[in-house]
């Protein structure tokens, strides 16, 4: 049997395992996924295998931003539970990580576990490894971004509640007034942070997302027995307010400031923009919520004990 990235992909996550471990193991035994995880743990190559099962939806996220603005990274790190986030062995190797990432070029995740580890030990995807033994919870570097400025301008950062919530906000314009420019993007990655924004701008909504929010919302408001007596003309206008209303709460232009809800972010923008006598744009953002769409295990902590006295 060909041996295919997929299953690579899959015996990766199901281990902990190096790619490359992971492939000639796969290549060993012909494709076998069961025989392949067996290889591994004979070789001495799966010894998180147990711990990379378990769901890990805590940990921290961290960014790095240059002196200079030019560019920054974020990165989300994960662990199993909020005590192990605290402790200064998982701190310590997020902050690790983060200044490998800062210095590294990798824009991909799979390239930044291949990386060499800069202070020696192996590829950082071999780090991880070592720190799952080592803190004894399942870790999982889980995304990365990075954010390179391509104009005059800053890139602003938050970090909210210790690391639950990282906030990167590239902002181009001419103004060397950094302190006003730097202000104005923590106010705004705040912003973010509270609202979770898609989009900058309504032009830059995914058609598909229109196409399919316009489907629900006619069908919502022919199906609404209040409606039945209203012209289809009526009902599409209907449609296209609660739709522009919608596109008001995802793109961060658009949203009533929170600040100062009299008036949105793009009038902020501007306002700031007269003070300082210059344009300014907002050119791209990312925001990493801490264990976002992880489904986290729920457990009744007396039942718990109660299994594991029994067991």
């Amino acid at each position: 049997m060909a041996v295919t990235p997929a299953m690579i992909k899959e015996l990766r996550e199901m281990t902990g395992s190096g790619m490359s471990d992971c492939k000639k193991a796969l290549e060993e035994v012909g494709g076998d996924m069961k025989k392949a995880v067996e290889f591994l743990r004979e070789k001495g190559l799966a010894a998180a295998e147990k711990k990379a099962g378990r769901i890990a939806a805590e940990g921290l996220v961290a960014v790095r931003v240059a002196p200079d603005f030019a560019q920054a990274v974020i990165v989300e790190l994960n662990c199993e539970t909020d005590f192990a986030a605290k402790s200064p062995a998982f701190t310590e190797y997020v902050d690790e990580v983060a200044d490998q990432l800062f210095a590294s070029n990798a824009t991909d995740l799979d390239a930044f576990m291949a990386e060499s580890w800069t202070k020696g030990g192996g590829t950082v995807q071999d780090v991880l490894k070592g720190k799952i033994a080592t803190i004894g919870e399942n870790l999982n570097i889980r995304r990365i971004a990075r954010v390179k400025k391509d104009a005059q301008g800053v890139i602003a950062n938050y970090i909210h509640g210790g690391g639950k919530i990282g906030v990167l906000l590239e902002v181009h314009s001419a103004s060397n007034n950094a302190a006003a420019l730097t202000e104005m993007g923590k106010n705004l990655c705040m912003q973010i942070a509270a609202l979770f924004p898609k989009y900058l701008k309504s032009d830059d909504v995914d058609q598909e997302y229109i196409a399919e929010e316009t489907r629900i919302l006619e069908a919502a408001a022919k199906n609404d027995p209040a409606n039945a007596s209203k012209p289809a003309g009526v009902i599409e206008n209907m449609v296209k307010g609660r739709l522009a209303k919608q596109l008001k709460e995802i793109c961060l232009l658009e949203q009533e400031y929170v600040k100062d809800p009299q008036m949105t972010v793009k009038a902020y923008v501007e306002s700031v923009a007269k003070e300082i006598g210059a344009d300014i744009t907002l050119a791209s953002f990312e925001c990493f919520e801490r264990g976002a769409g992880i489904e986290k295990k729920q457990e009744d902590f007396a039942e718990e004990v109660a299994k594991a006295m029994q067991g």
